[in-house]
């Protein structure tokens, strides 16, 4: 339309500096400041728990090495460019108290509601195998005990594979980690389950 100017893409630096003005955290895509949908729809008290039981878990299991668990105030940047905000990143690398991207993302976690499992099954782990530190990508179902897990060996992405029920574990091995699917859902109650 005439009269109009197209608004340019946001720099990272410009991003970061518009984002500390906003009281909700955004993503960056194709250079435009985007709410993640999970904000957009809002996340219950079942997706919360389950973030914070995989930060408690992970704290636990990290204490005796340099990599530690992240909300989304920490963002991962995919190599084209977009900013992404999984529900918790295991970072390796080494951050300083004002860094607001991860260093050496090598775990990054979703859980899945039925209004977003579309875009993070489709959109979202499409963008996360581009990330070249990246071993581990765990998609957290909410209606049953199950973590869909696609994991890279060898700069190769595995077939992905279930890990079911509350005596699950997941080896991390290049991590030097265990995640016990009983610590994962702490707390959360299933449907035909027997309390």
């Amino acid at each position: 339309m005439p009269g109009q100017q197209q608004q340019q893409p946001m720099t990272l630096e410009r991003f970061f500096a518009w984002q500390l003005k906003q009281q909700r955290l955004y993503e960056l895509v194709d250079g435009v400041p985007v709410l993640p949908l999970k904000m957009m729809i809002g996340t219950t008290r079942r997706h919360d728990r389950i973030v914070v039981n995989a930060i408690t878990a992970f704290m636990a299991t990290a204490k005796d090495t340099q990599c530690r668990p992240w909300t989304d105030a920490v963002a991962v940047k995919i190599p084209k460019g977009n900013l992404r905000r999984p529900d918790v990143t295991l970072d390796c690398g080494v951050m300083s108290d004002s860094e607001q991207i991860a260093a050496c993302p090598r775990l990054v976690i979703e859980v899945l509601s039925p209004s977003t499992m579309s875009f993070d099954r489709l959109v979202k782990l499409g963008e996360y195998k581009t990330v070249p530190s990246l071993n581990w990508i765990l998609l957290v179902d909410t209606e049953q005990p199950r973590v869909t897990v696609h994991e890279r060996r060898k700069e190769i992405w595995q077939p992905e594979y279930l890990i079911e029920g509350l005596d699950g574990v997941l080896q991390l091995d290049d991590l030097g980690m265990k995640l016990h699917l009983a610590n994962l859902f702490d707390g959360i109650e299933f449907e035909g389950e027997t309390p």
